[in-house]
């Protein structure tokens, strides 16, 4: 669900200031950002506005679509039915239903942004949910951890979506036009007023991307989600029941590393190769989750395990 969320907020921004030079809207680079290039030209020939649209929403032949999310999110759900309120059952149920209803009516530009948004208010409404009913054990500290990384990811596609792929000419850093964009990605990530609130005055691609990325009390931000991701993994391995485990993954040291320098040093290094470096600690954490507390051994490798003890 924080997938597509997040999916809603990068097709909402690149429609609003992804142009090529005839001032067409340019969709390659959500391709370039999600690594879908491949996947999408099997069955696409061009990556124009209808098809992109078209295979990040309803495709559910894509599963990195906000489809295929919701499906998966309902399909998770039901694995879990007993665990959760019927509150949260319903309202997957409801959402899953609303968006396979979606067709390429639905889809038009001149309807995408309200789409997007009908989206996002879909995807905060699970989260109220859970956040409210949610029983407080292991379940809600995975379900957690799971939330975080998604939503650290999906901020780095989002910052790079204006700062790499879609850097202007030199010229118009500055501009009337620069401002406007970096205005609406701060609106995107629902990140305008608190940014004003730190910067009345300003607005620089280096303040705005300090902001969105390195901001400790913005919501969606590396630092902060790195912060939370930590706190998180200290409380699961407090419980009692996994006393056992040990656990202090290399890809959060580093994590933590990346999430503690400054905007200055950041913009410094490259910002888009800084991103970069931050998606593949995130996977690398992921994996390490997933080795660490849901890798089942075979009953012919735990008895090779035990023999060699």
């Amino acid at each position: 669900m924080e997938r597509a969320e997040n999916l809603g907020r990068i097709l909402e921004v690149n429609e609003t200031f992804a142009r090529d030079a005839r001032g067409s809207n340019d969709w390659l680079p959500i391709l370039k950002l999600h690594c879908d290039e491949d996947r999408f030209f099997e069955r696409y020939r061009q990556p124009d506005a209808t098809h992109v649209v078209r295979f990040y929403i309803i495709d559910l032949e894509n599963p990195n679509s906000i489809a295929s999310s919701v499906r998966a999110a309902r399909e998770n759900a039901r694995g879990i039915r007993h665990l959760i309120s019927l509150e949260t059952w319903f309202q997957l149920n409801v959402m899953w239903n609303w968006v396979r209803s979606l067709g390429p009516r639905d889809l038009a530009l001149s309807h995408l942004s309200q789409l997007c948004t009908q989206i996002k208010e879909s995807c905060q409404l699970h989260t109220g949910i859970v956040t409210r009913t949610l029983y407080r054990d292991q379940v809600w500290l995975f379900y957690t951890l799971g939330m975080l990384i998604e939503r650290c990811d999906q901020t780095t596609r989002l910052v790079d979506i204006k700062y790499h792929a879609l850097l202007p000419h030199w010229r118009d850093v500055g501009s009337p036009i620069d401002i406007a964009q970096w205005n609406a990605l701060l609106r995107s990530a629902s990140a305008y007023h608190g940014y004003r609130r730190v910067y009345p005055h300003e607005m620089t691609p280096q303040s705005v991307a300090g902001f969105i990325l390195l901001d400790p009390y913005f919501p969606r931000s590396i630092r902060r989600c790195v912060g939370e991701i930590e706190e998180t993994l200290r409380e699961l391995l407090d419980r009692p029941e996994l006393g056992h485990v040990r656990f202090a993954p290399p890809a959060l040291r580093e994590l933590k590393m990346l999430a503690s320098r400054s905007a200055h040093e950041v913009v410094g290094m490259g910002l888009h190769e800084y991103l970069d470096d931050v998606q593949r600690r995130l996977l690398e954490l992921g994996q390490d989750i997933s080795a660490t507390f849901f890798s089942v051994a075979s009953p012919a490798a735990a008895q090779s395990q035990s023999m060699s003890s």
